[in-house]
């Protein structure tokens, strides 16, 4: 073990904090380059483009249970995360290197035409996305699983430091040589940031229970009844993905499916679920222990966050290009990275320097719900005002508040509510709360945005997912 390892150095706060980081910084590429390359240079719709975003999503939904699980008990290569972190760092450089060049997978595939491409896209976007969420999963872990519980809140903020750091380079690459050059960036880092760093870190052997209560379960491990317990708060979420994509895959017309109010009638099923999972979450209704009851209002809070940060992530190119006015044709790439960077760079600066110290002294939880607060502020302001591109920048540091919390903090509000024996399987479940509204996102939103003549409904709805987030999250107890 290495020195600074054994007395928990900056240094290694920082080395720790790598494998995420190639991670999001692979993200941060997804994000800047993925609806501009599918758009401009393939020619993809706005529905065709929601379809390529839910891939990854859809993988993920079984992939990340299986992952966290298996890397709980799997010991190679000298670790429990270290190999799955390895894989999705190779296949996350290999995918990033393909995106740009998908007219030579095509001709190697035999599959030339326009036809042909959706698919290729799809399915290298399915790689990419499923690579990065996955491998996500074994990165967050290892911070947890190096860390005692005093330890995690400064563990996950640096990591964000450093991870935001590069995001902000990521958006920088972007606006200054253009999203070709940041995916070929994206590539190189995604690699080196995984498969190097890894091996100077030692992962503990024996994982255990910090709460002598949990550790009398902890060989047992997780049972049916408690992983479909930890669900309860995303049945709607769930029940959603799995009809869109039974639909898809089925040729059902979803959008003519008994319609009432724009909505058919398994949308209105699948709210009405939710709504109920939301009742019987926060009065409790399954008798949960403390712990469980805490984790599912988290997954319930964080649920909606994603919903609203995935349609700004994903449908931003469309607002900038429709709705600031003055923009020349060329410029709207520029301000589409310039934004997502303005957001990252406060995301890198609050975490360690603001927000850990805040949460010493208010707790994480407070301090996270008030930056969420501040977050469906800004999106607020940019869908009132944000036509003026100053208001609009403006307005964007506001919701680099919420961000610099929202990927930092309630990992480690999260970490201390459940078994540290079994991190992997919860921060698989605690990711589904992620990928499960990017469904919601890539599909009905897309329909919505796609219909709207006024593309800043995309920022109206962000508003109203952060706005109910951080109402859920007051009712989030803090873990004494």
């Amino acid at each position: 073990m290495l020195e600074g390892q054994k007395k928990m150095s900056t240094w290694f706060y920082a080395l720790l904090s790598l494998p995420a980081t190639a991670m999001g910084f692979g993200l941060s590429v997804q994000i800047s380059a993925l609806s501009w390359i599918l758009s401009t240079k393939y020619g993809l719709s706005i529905g065709d483009i929601g379809i390529v975003w839910a891939a990854g999503p859809i993988a993920g939904i079984i992939a990340q249970p299986i992952v966290g699980l298996v890397s709980d008990k799997l010991w190679f290569m000298g670790g429990r995360r270290r190999p799955w972190i390895v894989l999705g760092g190779v296949l996350t450089g290999l995918m990033l290197l393909a995106l740009p060049n998908l007219e030579i997978v095509q001709k190697i595939l035999g599959m030339e035409g326009p036809a042909g491409l959706l698919p290729i896209a799809v399915c290298v976007a399915l790689t990419l996305d499923l690579s990065i969420n996955v491998s996500f999963n074994p990165t967050r872990s290892l911070v947890a699983d190096c860390t005692t519980q005093e330890q995690r809140s400064k563990g996950y903020t640096w990591m964000q430091t450093v991870s935001g750091t590069f995001g902000v380079l990521a958006y920088l690459v972007a606006v200054i040589w253009g999203n070709e050059a940041l995916i070929y960036v994206g590539m190189v880092i995604a690699v080196l940031f995984t498969v190097f760093p890894i091996f100077f870190i030692e992962e503990p052997r024996e994982l255990k229970a910090e709460d002598s209560s949990k550790a009398q379960t902890a060989k047992g491990g997780a049972s049916f009844k408690d992983i479909n317990n930890a669900l309860l708060p995303l049945y709607g979420f769930l029940l959603y993905g799995v009809w869109v994509i039974v639909a898809k895959l089925s040729g059902v017309n979803v959008e003519g499916f008994h319609e009432y109010m724009g909505l058919n009638i398994m949308e209105w099923i699948c709210i009405i679920i939710e709504v109920v999972a939301l009742l019987l979450v926060l009065g409790n209704a399954m008798k949960a222990d403390e712990d469980t009851h805490e984790f599912q209002k988290i997954l319930l809070a964080h649920s909606f966050t994603w919903w609203g940060v995935q349609t700004m992530n994903i449908y931003m190119f469309f607002y900038v290009s429709s709705v600031i006015t003055g923009l020349a044709e060329g410029s709207m790439q520029t301000v589409n990275s310039m934004a997502f960077l303005v957001r990252d760079l406060i995301g890198a600066i609050l975490p360690v320097l603001v927000l850990n110290e805040i949460a010493k002294r208010k707790g994480m939880t407070h301090t996270h719900t008030g930056a969420i607060l501040a977050m469906a502020l800004g999106y607020a302001i940019i869908y009132f005002f944000g036509a003026n591109i100053y208001t609009f920048f403006v307005a964007l540091v506001i919701v680099g508040i919420g961000w610099a919390s929202l990927v930092s903090l309630p990992f480690a509000i999260m970490s201390s509510r459940v078994n540290q024996t079994r991190m992997g399987l919860y921060m698989g479940i605690f990711n589904l709360s992620v990928v499960l509204p990017q469904l919601v996102a890539s599909f009905k939103m897309g329909e919505v945005v796609d219909a709207a003549e006024d593309k800043s409904i995309i920022f109206g709805i962000c508003a109203i997912c952060l706005l109910i987030s951080g109402i859920l999250w007051i009712f989030v107890k803090e873990k004494k």
